[in-house]
């Protein structure tokens, strides 16, 4: 039954590149400016081929969520396939720890912006000033929310195109002065250290969940989130495969620096090179806010729109048609996270969280393949090749780094499920579901 005319609904108005863009911005952010180096300490020349088997490896895993996601054209991404498959406490569980990385990773990268800035002006980066930063941030970005999903859409698309424009002219110049023998891997492939660097690159490929969480404010969702997730994979697999191996070609000894690649842009393109990095960083930092504002105010809104949450944050602003509340919600939580620094106690369940998501959408590929042959639940417009080998590979995939999560991020993880469960029972006592 369709909704009452005087009550305002979601405008739809993404296509499946805004939707692309969502996910690109949220998975390429200041880490990728450091992370060469990173994996580079780990595995040595090994660290580009680690970056494309790490893509390789998540494109499984976005493989299963384009297919569960081809089924539904209602916000919430990974939240209505973990309820159809599961039953409405796991899609509330689900819902919550995709919201709890949400706000923890966006306290985060908040405060990393602070830093950032503070390179450059010293005085922003603690006290007042730097509390005044996160606030005008946050504010603007809260303010873009709420005007509407499609100025939302154009702020998401130049923070997108700001953040890969430098490190696309970076792999462009850089290309042709790097000693691409320092590329080739040397030496047996250090085993340990070769699972420590999946776990490191798996977290830097995350954030793609996030590109079907709008689908109800898409214009076709069922065949423009299959897409965009393929599209975000593919493009931030080149993008970051590339920038890791121009790097690691053009520095001696890649691993032997905390910052890569403004090291390696002064080194071929001088203090222009620097500055484009630079501002590169801080676009990206600041679009990755705005994605984390977008996607968790929107789960928040789906988790209210199936009865899981009170009605309040289901409302929907009359002229702008944004869920008003639950981005006031988001928006006030971020500010309290990033202000007070506790986002550094919830770094260790974010991770978790993510793993969480990324589990329930893999088995819910399964799942829901065997409903759809009972006539149980609507046809996927998208169906991941190989039959189960794909939804099986990516929950291997899965576990094996959840297996490798430390006990301190598996017991948080627990900590988080149970909070959200006692959540759940106050929240939908004596209410019935949406849907």
């Amino acid at each position: 039954m369709s909704a009452p005319a005087s009550v305002p609904a979601l405008r739809r108005a993404l296509g499946r590149w805004d939707l692309t863009a969502i996910g690109v911005n949220q998975v390429i952010g200041a880490a990728i400016f450091i992370l060469p180096a990173q994996v580079a300490q780990l595995v040595g020349s090994w660290a580009p081929l680690m970056f494309l088997g790490v893509g390789l490896a998540s494109l499984f895993v976005a493989l299963c969520f384009a297919e569960v996601g081809s089924r539904f054209d209602s916000t919430g991404g990974p939240i209505g396939p973990a309820r159809a498959a599961f039953g409405r406490f796991v899609g509330f569980e689900v819902g919550w720890m995709l919201w709890f990385s949400r706000v923890s990773s966006g306290a985060s990268v908040i405060n990393g912006l602070a830093l950032a800035l503070g390179y450059y002006w010293p005085v922003v980066s603690t006290g007042a000033p730097r509390a005044l930063v996160i606030l005008a941030v946050l504010g603007g970005l809260t303010w873009a929310n709420l005007r509407g999903i499609r100025q939302t859409s154009w702020l998401v698309n130049f923070f997108t195109i700001g953040k890969l424009l430098p490190l696309i002219v970076f792999a462009l110049v850089g290309v042709w002065f790097a000693d691409w023998s320092r590329v080739v891997p040397s030496g047996p492939a250090p085993l340990t250290e070769l699972g420590q660097a999946a776990l490191l690159l798996i977290f830097a490929y995350g954030g793609y969940e996030v590109t079907g969480i709008p689908a109800g404010e898409a214009s076709n969702p069922k065949k423009d989130v299959p897409f965009a997730f393929v599209a975000v994979i593919l493009i931030v697999s080149a993008v970051m495969t590339l920038t890791a191996a121009v790097a690691t070609g053009l520095l001696p000894d890649v691993g032997a620096t905390t910052t890569p690649i403004a090291d390696a842009s002064a080194l071929i393109m001088g203090a222009f090179g620097g500055l484009l990095v630079s501002l590169g960083s801080v676009i990206s930092t600041t679009g990755n806010n705005m994605g984390q504002l977008l996607s968790g105010s929107r789960t928040v809104y789906a988790l209210a729109e199936n009865g899981d949450l009170p009605p309040v944050f289901a409302k929907v602003h009359p002229e702008f048609r944004t869920p008003y509340v639950a981005i006031w919600f988001t928006s006030v939580v971020l500010v309290v996270l990033a202000l007070t620094g506790s986002f550094v106690f919830l770094a260790a369940v974010s991770a978790v969280a993510r793993l969480v998501v990324y589990l329930s959408a893999c088995g819910a590929t399964l799942r829901l393949r065997r409903a759809d042959r009972a006539s149980r639940v609507a046809p996927a417009q998208f169906t991941a090749p190989l039959g189960p080998v794909i939804p099986l590979l990516a929950i291997a995939i899965t576990s094996s780094i959840l297996a490798g999560a430390t006990s301190q991020q598996l017991l948080s993880g627990v900590v988080a499920l149970a909070v959200g469960a006692v959540l759940f029972a106050i929240a939908t006592r004596g209410v019935q579901p949406a849907r």
